[in-house]
């Protein structure tokens, strides 16, 4: 089974019980989903690098 963080709620779903533009996932436990925010804060992060090392 697949994990999913909603945005919307703020809440970890098990399944797709909420629309896709609403939650993140699929993960593949429920702590990995509960950190899905941090998550995509560092993967913003990270391609924020990447873009200003291609650019330098």
């Amino acid at each position: 089974m697949a994990w999913w963080y909603n945005h919307k709620t703020e809440t970890v779903e098990e399944g797709q019980q909420s629309l896709g533009s609403d939650r993140d996932g699929p993960f593949a436990t429920r702590e990995e989903a509960e950190r899905a925010p941090e998550i995509a804060r560092e993967r913003s992060r990270q391609w924020q690098d990447d873009e200003e090392s291609e650019n330098d």
